[in-house]
């Protein structure tokens, strides 16, 4: 293994690992105003041809056979700060006459990080970078794979603010002062441009409202107005910003010549955040799911927004148990023994998305909740409802409401929660990647629910058939999040004791079952439906539980920091993993996923009846089927 370490002044160290041959040492006359990073990325590009030129013995030491086994190690006051390893490239080499030369031969034999302080990491992304001779830029190109490695996971080991503070400093270095060259600032600031679009473009809203950023984009936007006169090239910097974080200005950049623009320009700055002062609006009208009890041990889960009232809930649930609502109210339960009385145009939901506390329809004397068990009348009302209801409109109707949800989670959500990371602004940065788990939670035991509640032995058949139909309509639409909840429901041990009515389902119906079961097998790590998925077109809604244990696995495998360095090897796993949820949601082909659905059954899936009570259930199994 090759390994660099950093001695003092314009001397370097070159050592080699025991294995291969004693080090030796070289001495740099050239003064540079080089940064210690980018000089060890400088030398990386050049190979070892710098030693071979010194000792003809150390060729087959310093070019080894395999580029994995090459690793710079940079240390500064006697510690490492940052270790690099030979990224593989998968490009072909171009000829010395194809466009770029040796600049391209040099981009193919980029170095990855293995680990590294924080600071030394982002360093090494922005020199790593490489801009387009012709515009100075680097967009339109594909994402390079540090660089979204590093935006999805900093969270990790940086705060958004710290973040912020390190780009500015950047933005601002004056390691190039006084240089007659303005290429290399220019580039830099560039650079640091490009890593921010990026950041914006990949994290859309996700981290717009933090305060933080707002004043990072009004200071940076600041900035590059400062530098538009000595760097007129970044006229286009200018716009992107503006484009990016709806920043407005009284005038736009046309409008002023390049002498002008300098002082003009910054006394001229107007940051009108229309976009920003909508958030509050945007956020109510976010669709969260609430749980409304009806019992101590059931509840209606009702499709609702962030800004949903009592008086609301008030009414979909009396329009569901068909009770007046004038003889309902809607109490929170706080805490143990405590309990906060609703008034009809209280809000249900927190800032952070919370519900308020646990939510219970009582009598209007607060002294009775409504009794555990359904009669008989409304029993056989919600099987002949649910009966009467087409297969594939359910299948369809779910798969809107997954996809709603599905579609507004972010990669970083699932870093996030896989860390436990607090946001800074003490935003719950995991609201939709949790409210899909809940929903696949709900879908298993409202299947159990409406099974169990079924007290009629041939309507039960009818029900598990149904089930059964709607489980591979799902998995046809391409969503496997609600497929695996209906056949989870389906097998857990409450439904698939009820012998007797298993006996009643015809064999085409359980050999359908049993089709679907060999895709939830869990054997060989799932490889039943990972294949099965990776063959579905995107969009698609994956099996959400199961990704976040691919996560974990790699999370709980590998240590986050090695003696004191982020291990972004690591990162790199976990952000690959992530990068799932974007390749899912992407529809590149028109393949849609929703389709219109009934509103009879829209109404139907919007307020499901839901006992969440393992042991009632038991117990309405085992009236069903007592034990022989």
């Amino acid at each position: 293994m090759l390994t660099m370490s950093w001695d003092c002044g314009l001397r370097y160290m070159f050592s080699v690992s025991p294995a291969l041959q004693q080090g030796s040492m070289c001495i740099l006359h050239e003064k540079e105003d080089l940064s210690r990073l980018e000089m060890v990325q400088r030398l990386a590009k050049d190979g070892c041809r710098f030693l071979q030129n010194h000792s003809k013995s150390l060729e087959t030491t310093c070019e080894p056979q395999s580029d994995e086994a090459v690793r710079l190690c940079l240390r500064e006051r006697g510690y490492v700060v940052l270790v690099l390893q030979r990224a593989s490239s998968e490009r072909p080499a171009l000829s010395a006459t194809a466009r770029g030369g040796g600049k391209e031969e040099a981009r193919n034999r980029r170095y990855s990080v293995v680990s590294g302080t924080p600071e030394k990491i982002l360093e090494h992304l922005l020199n790593d970078l490489t801009l387009d001779d012709d515009q100075g830029t680097t967009r339109g190109k594909e994402p390079d794979t540090l660089l979204d490695d590093f935006l999805l996971t900093y969270p990790v080991f940086m705060s958004t603010s710290d973040l912020c503070q390190a780009l500015l400093g950047h933005y601002c270095t004056k390691r190039y002062r006084g240089k007659k060259d303005r290429k290399e600032p220019l580039e830099r600031k560039q650079k640091v441009l490009h890593l921010v679009s990026h950041w914006m473009s990949l994290c859309k809203d996700f981290l717009r409202e933090d305060e933080h950023v707002k004043l990072f984009m009004k200071t940076l936007y600041r900035y590059v107005l400062e530098d538009l006169y000595e760097h007129p090239a970044l006229e286009t910097d200018v716009r992107e910003l503006q484009k990016l974080y709806q920043l407005h200005r009284r005038h736009t950049v046309d409008e002023c010549s390049p002498q002008r623009k300098s002082k003009a320009l910054f006394h001229q700055l107007s940051l009108k955040e229309n976009g920003l002062q909508s958030r509050c609006t945007q956020r109510e009208t976010k669709e969260v799911m609430c749980q409304v009890y009806i019992t101590m041990d059931s509840y209606l889960s009702v499709r609702a927004n962030a800004g949903t009232v009592a008086q609301e809930l008030l009414e979909a649930a009396a329009e569901k148990m068909d009770v007046p609502q004038g003889e309902l109210v809607l109490v929170a339960v706080t805490y143990p023994g405590g309990r906060l009385l609703l008034q009809p145009q209280d809000r249900v939901f927190s800032d952070s998305l919370r519900p308020v506390g646990r939510l219970h329809i009582c009598r209007k004397d607060l002294g009775e909740v409504l009794n555990p068990f359904i009669d008989n009348l409304e029993l056989r009302q919600r099987t002949a409802c649910m009966l009467s209801l087409n297969t594939w409109d359910v299948a369809v109707a779910l798969t809107n409401f997954d996809w709603t949800i599905f579609d507004s989670i972010h990669e970083q959500e699932l870093v996030y929660f896989t860390f436990s990371r607090p946001a800074s602004t003490g935003r719950n940065h995991t609201v939709a990647l949790e409210l899909l788990l809940q929903r696949c939670n709900e879908i298993q035991l409202w299947v159990m629910t409406e099974v169990l509640l079924c007290s009629t032995l041939c309507r039960r058949v009818q029900l598990i058939k149904k089930f059964i139909k709607i489980a591979a309509h799902c998995k046809a639409q391409r969503n496997l999040n609600c497929f695996f909840a209906i056949i989870m429901g389906l097998n857990t041990a409450a439904v698939s004791r009820l012998s007797q009515t298993w006996e009643k389902i015809p064999g085409k119906f359980k050999k359908l079952f049993s089709e679907l079961e060999t895709v939830t097998d869990p054997s060989l790590n799932h490889k039943a439906y990972r294949d099965s998925f990776k063959k579905m077109k995107a969009p698609k809604i994956p099996f959400l539980p199961l990704l976040l244990k691919d996560i974990t696995f790699i999370h709980e495998g590998n240590k986050t920091f090695h003696d004191n360095l982020v291990n972004f090897e690591k990162l790199h796993m976990i952000a690959d993993t992530v990068r799932l949820i974007r390749q899912c949601q992407k529809d590149h082909m028109g393949n849609g996923i929703t389709q219109k659905s009934s509103s009879e059954v829209r109404a139907y899936i919007d307020h499901l009846h839901i006992i969440d009570n393992q042991q009632t259930l038991f117990e309405l199994s085992h009236r069903l089927e007592p034990r022989a």
